[in-house]
């Protein structure tokens, strides 16, 4: 398996996209309309604010689940012991956020949302009539003004060998909701899960747009676009000293969506969230 960036640009850039989607449960896109300099800037400031003790003021709700995720309240990725080496920021439009930050992050999910929604539709294009005819609804209309889709800001700290052992920056794992979008981090790491045993390194290069299949689409689906598993793996020598900022966007449904017959959105969110322990 090997993970080729798709030219956006590109006037078949919508079927290749999603042939990578369906192989592999991963796509990547470069030439999006995505702006690196934005990027660049969000991961200064944010690498900024999480340096500080500013982010303990904006401890996460456990109600709402915006704010800040201190290291200590780190998700468990399910069937894993360890808690994973992370701090993270929930951002939602209606939640809370440092001032200072707040129009450069609003501005970005506005434009990752509507990409995001696009990215879907194509899906949705080229989604067999077999399996678009399981869908409950048009894909597109599921995330319709839904107020759950969710702009993670991640901050892998530096490591300093106090670290748990075997922990690492994020265990193997699948997102829950339909499509999550991530511009290349600032550092390597991100691996996806190849056949048998074996790890694939995504392509890292500054500029690119990774998008992956979450279990929400794989069970709307009915698992032609599979929910592909993978992790962040720890640097090694010099690396280990600097840290690694990541901000992927969850693009979720709106809570009442049908998913199949076992599912609606809310459910099936619901039961993701006691597995990893932060309900």
């Amino acid at each position: 398996m090997e993970l080729k960036a798709v030219d956006y640009q590109a006037p078949n850039a919508d079927k290749l996209f999603v042939e990578s989607l369906h192989k592999t449960g991963f796509g990547v896109l470069k030439n999006h309309p995505i702006s690196k300099d934005r990027v660049t800037s969000i991961y200064r400031n944010w690498q900024a604010f999480f340096n500080t003790n500013e982010k303990n003021d904006y401890l996460y709700n456990r109600e709402t689940h915006d704010g800040f995720f201190p290291t200590t309240v780190s998700e468990t990725a399910k069937g894993f012991k360890k808690k994973d080496i992370k701090e993270y920021f929930h951002f939602y439009p209606w939640g809370r956020c440092p001032e200072s930050l707040k129009q450069e992050i609003v501005e970005y999910y506005r434009d990752t949302n509507t990409l995001a929604s696009e990215l879907l539709a194509w899906v949705e294009k080229y989604s067999p009539k077999d399996i678009s005819v399981n869908y409950t609804q048009s894909l597109s209309s599921m995330v319709t003004e839904s107020e759950q889709t969710l702009l993670r800001i991640l901050h892998y700290p530096p490591l300093d060998g106090s670290e748990e052992a075997d922990a690492i920056r994020a265990a193997a794992h699948e997102d829950i909701n339909l499509l999550t979008i991530l511009p290349s981090a600032n550092e390597p790491g991100l691996q996806v899960k190849g056949t048998g045993e074996s790890w694939i390194d995504v392509p890292c290069d500054f500029g690119n747009l990774i998008v992956n299949i979450g279990d929400m689409l794989q069970e709307a689906s009915a698992g032609y676009f599979p929910s592909t598993t993978h992790r962040v793996v720890n640097p090694e020598g010099s690396d280990q000293t600097k840290a690694r900022i990541s901000l992927p966007l969850f693009l979720h449904p709106n809570p009442e969506v049908v998913l199949s017959d076992r599912y609606t959105a809310k459910s099936y969110l619901k039961e993701r969230l006691e597995e990893l322990g932060v309900a």
